[in-house]
């Protein structure tokens, strides 16, 4: 029978693995571990005979995870995240906070008048000395993805019928609306193709029957540069789209739909909270009149 309780080099070898698989293959994480290629290939096939699963394909046809592999990935890093946990809330206990605390948020949000994420980051810092904020910037689905699997402790974007298994403490209100080239008759603008990034409010415009899908793109600076050219239309969150509106020579389309949410610092349910993600949120809440759990 196969016996899975890791030694002290076998969780040297995961964390390797991890590595190499966050990084997606052996040369990439040469750098970012300090180490040489045999060595890092010796960690991962060490990992592989302790399991006796290959867990990733490496060759001339590139690097890519098994199933195996991604299972292995998936539960590794969680187990690494807890242990990680260990030292901050056993420091918690008696009163001092440390630790990494991961925020999410999407592009642009501190355009918004109301966000104050700086003030909260700096009202940790004077409380907490120990904690060290990292803040990451994220699409939507990015934002996601990283609360559901344990990358972020908290995110800070809009609040969604289809958000599931999260918790929401609204901060500030958030409007989107559809913008196009200044200029344009209203008999134009129904022509248009409306930019299409990965968004609830897009494909529910899309689904109203009233739009139909332009081209591709990534981020909030895309669609405004597609909308620039008078050649599409674009649904921005008008905080964003209002600040840059006479640079580019572009307007809120006054006959497009108007999309309002709350835009709320979002945590998962399905993991106890850390002490300093706590406390966090407490901050949060104060400087933000319009917080309360929801």
């Amino acid at each position: 029978m196969l016996k899975l309780d890791f030694d002290e080099r076998d969780l040297r070898s995961l964390r390797v693995f991890c590595a190499v698989a966050e990084a997606g293959g052996f040369t990439a994480a040469e750098k970012k571990l300090a180490m040489s290629k045999p060595s890092i290939s010796r960690h991962v096939r060490d990992v592989e005979k302790r399991l006796g699963v290959r867990l990733c394909e490496r060759g001339p046809g590139g690097f890519s995870l098994t199933p195996e592999g991604v299972v292995a990935l998936d539960l590794a890093s969680a187990a690494f995240q807890a242990l990680g946990r260990i030292r901050p809330e056993i420091d918690a206990v008696h009163g001092v906070l440390s630790g990494k605390l991961a925020i999410g948020i999407g592009e642009h949000t501190l355009t918004h008048p109301d966000c104050k994420l700086p003030e909260a980051l700096t009202e940790i810092r004077r409380l907490a000395p120990g904690v060290e904020p990292q803040v990451l910037v994220m699409t939507f689905a990015e934002l996601r993805q990283s609360l559901n699997d344990g990358r972020v402790d908290l995110v800070i974007r809009g609040r969604y019928p289809d958000d599931r298994n999260v918790f929401h403490i609204p901060l500030y209100r958030e409007t989107h609306k559809i913008y196009v080239k200044a200029g344009l008759k209203d008999a134009d603008t129904t022509k248009l193709p409306l930019v299409y990034r990965q968004h609830p409010y897009v494909e529910r415009a899309i689904q109203s029957g009233r739009y139909y899908r332009g081209p591709s793109v990534m981020g909030l600076d895309s669609v405004a540069a597609m909308v620039a050219t008078g050649f599409y239309q674009g649904l921005l969150p008008t905080h964003y789209g209002d600040s840059i509106s006479k640079r580019f020579d572009i307007m809120i389309d006054s006959k497009g739909p108007v999309y309002e949410h709350t835009g709320c610092a979002i945590f998962s349910t399905s993991r106890p909270l850390t002490q300093r993600t706590n406390a966090f949120i407490r901050i949060l809440k104060k400087l933000h009149p319009f917080s309360e759990v929801s």
